[in-house]
């Protein structure tokens, strides 16, 4: 059965990005200045590391993955990727920290290519990982305390965790805990508790608002995609903490509810609704969101975007609280739970089918190796493709097999629903 296909729709701008790339472009020359002027100290973090703890202590916090995924989204990672491997960095690790290295060696960010007078990424004054998402953070940090000679601290989370128990809190909380000395030496002042628990206190309200911005994708139909939701998490990465990050979220969230009001789709005509496991292809969001919309396939959530809602956060228990948000994370959690996981999103947003990529440089994000796709296509009567390719380095993605891949899964679909 032959699926419709149209001339690529009008994309739908999403008014409230107007503002976002205002308050993102704030958030690097306030980072810009600082590292000139040095008249506030910056602290590098990874983006589910402990982000409140380091504006509460004083520092700016910029997020090299972030820098990362603009490599990708502009297309400069794969040039750039060779020059870390020439130093040593193997081509089958993270292309964030490939890609990230190279542009550091050669001296090229998208950062000044966006914002006129920039230099690109500010130097640290320390640096802060957390293994949560995968090792690579920590020798990707080391790199950068190796070149700017400062001080990399961080925490090692546990893997592949189902009930996240109390030693487990206890001892990613007394992690975060030691890193607060080496903080206050390096900012000079100490930490104040009240400060910690305003930060916590935000970011909980961001992560909230967030949350609402990502379920109302289970409208039918959706108001907004998986395309959009990559690049309005900006805020919830980078700002977090942030008073402008809640206002961000409550413009947002009332555009969209007015999308729903309105019975405005973000793919008209609506026919296929779709959900995305594993890392954005960076160099190939708009190709592919518009080959989705072509299909009348709407994209509509995804486990990656969900990654920075930490509903654990509590500003009257900051450390165990941040201890439990950044262990819940699902890239940390075991086979089983993912399993119950998925149940619940497939019920959440009614989707007809999956699309798991597997990205060649992130084994940490790429579940469908170990067979989970096919049990939950089995399990739940669901087809299920899996797109190869990577989350930077676009010499492991065909355009040509994926978009025949997913013609024919679309026409699967079809067939199956009787659409």
């Amino acid at each position: 059965m032959k699926t419709e296909q149209r001339s690529p729709q009008t994309f739908k701008k999403i008014n409230a990005s107007k503002q976002m790339k205002e308050i993102m472009e704030l958030h690097f020359r306030e980072l810009d200045e600082a590292a000139k002027t040095k008249s506030r100290k910056i602290a590098w973090c990874t983006s589910v590391g402990p982000a409140e703890l380091l504006r509460a202590a004083g520092f700016l916090v910029f997020f090299p993955e972030n820098h990362g995924a603009m490599l990708g989204s502009t297309r400069m990672a794969t040039d750039l990727i060779p020059l870390a491997n020439a130093i040593g960095y193997s081509p089958d690790i993270c292309s964030y920290l490939t890609s990230d290295i190279g542009s550091y060696l050669k001296g090229s960010s998208p950062i000044s290519k966006a914002y006129p007078g920039l230099a690109g990424p500010p130097r640290p004054d320390v640096l802060v990982y957390n293994t949560n998402q995968c090792r690579d953070v920590q020798d990707w940090f080391n790199f950068y305390g190796r070149e700017f000679n400062v001080p990399v601290i961080g925490i090692q989370t546990h893997r592949s965790i189902g009930e996240i128990t109390k030693s487990h809190i206890d001892s990613i909380s007394s992690q975060i805990k030691a890193l607060v000395p080496t903080l206050e030496e390096i900012s000079g002042k100490k930490l104040d508790y009240d400060e910690l628990k305003r930060v916590v206190g935000l970011s909980r309200q961001c992560t909230d608002l967030w949350k609402e911005v990502l379920r109302i994708g289970a409208h039918r139909p959706s108001p907004l995609t998986f395309f959009d939701g990559t690049i309005q998490m900006g805020p919830a990465v980078v700002l977090r903490g942030e008073q402008r990050a809640v206002d961000y979220y409550k413009l947002l969230l009332t555009e969209l509810q007015q999308r729903v009001t309105d019975g405005v789709a973000a793919v008209d005509g609506e026919k296929f609704r779709l959900y995305w496991e594993g890392m954005p292809v960076w160099g190939k969001l708009r190709e592919l969101s518009t080959q989705f919309a072509e299909l009348n396939a709407c994209v509509l959530a995804s486990t990656y975007c969900s990654s920075w809602v930490f509903t654990a956060l509590d500003p009257d228990d900051p450390f165990d609280s941040m201890a439990r948000a950044y262990t819940e994370l699902f890239i940390v959690r075991d086979e089983a739970y993912k399993e119950k996981y998925f149940e619940a999103e497939l019920d959440r947003y009614k989707v007809d089918g999956m699309i798991f990529h597997d990205a060649k440089t992130c084994p940490n994000n790429s579940n469908s190796r170990y067979g989970l796709h096919e049990r939950l296509a089995k399990k739940f009567n669901m087809p299920v493709l899996v797109i190869n390719g990577d989350l930077n380095d676009l010499r492991c993605y065909s355009e040509e097999q994926t978009r025949t891949n997913i013609e024919a899964f679309i026409e699967q679909l079809a067939e199956k629903n009787g659409r």
